[in-house]
C-alpha cells in the first residue's frame, strides 16, 4: 500500500495595493518642445481664453490631457 501524503496548500494570492501615480509635476517656467507642438495643433480648434488656460494649468505641473480637461471645464472650447 502506497503510502499517502498530505495534500499541499496551494500559495494563497498576494494582493498588492499600489499607489496612483501623481499626474501632476513639477511647476516649469516653460513649455516642453512636445506641449509646444501640441499646443499649435489645437490653436485654431479652441479660443484665446481656452489656450491661457491650458498654459497656465501646463506650467503649473499638469499634463496636456489634464490641463485640457480643466480648459474645457472652466472655459469650453
Amino acid at each position: 500500500m502506497p503510502y499517502h501524503t498530505k495534500k499541499k496548500d496551494k500559495p494563497k494570492m498576494v494582493v498588492v495595493v499600489m499607489k496612483k501615480k501623481d499626474t501632476k509635476m513639477k511647476p516649469k517656467k516653460e513649455l516642453s518642445k512636445v506641449q509646444k507642438d501640441l499646443m499649435k495643433e489645437i490653436k485654431s480648434k479652441h479660443s484665446k481664453e481656452h489656450m491661457d488656460v491650458m498654459k497656465k494649468a501646463m506650467l503649473a505641473g499638469e499634463c496636456f490631457q489634464s490641463a485640457h480637461a480643466i480648459a474645457m471645464r472652466k472655459v469650453g472650447k
